[in-house]
């Protein structure tokens, strides 16, 4: 299960891999800088708010990065996973 800490530490890392801040992660995906900020990651009453899907997929491009290494973020210690298999299929005549 993914928890609302883990998405924001992999935000954080793919900004810090980069070598950018969230805000300037944020607008290198052309969003709006405060996007990411620390202090939206929760409402004034406690309330955890997620990053949608339309932002993550924003930023894993403007950064190349594949979904698998921002898993690899959000889940490891920020290490690249490595590459992926792929399995040979033979086509049945």
């Amino acid at each position: 299960m993914l928890t609302h800490e883990q998405i924001w530490r992999g935000i954080d890392r793919l900004a810090e891999r980069h070598g950018l801040s969230p805000s300037g992660l944020a607008r290198r995906a052309g969003l709006d800088p405060t996007t990411f900020n620390r202090s939206k990651r929760r409402t004034r009453e406690g309330k955890l708010r997620w990053p949608s899907t339309e932002s993550l997929a924003k930023i894993l491009e403007a950064t190349g990065t594949s979904f698998r290494e921002f898993v690899a973020l959000v889940e490891g210690d920020g290490n690249p996973p490595p590459p992926a298999r792929r399995l040979r299929m033979r086509r049945l005549g």
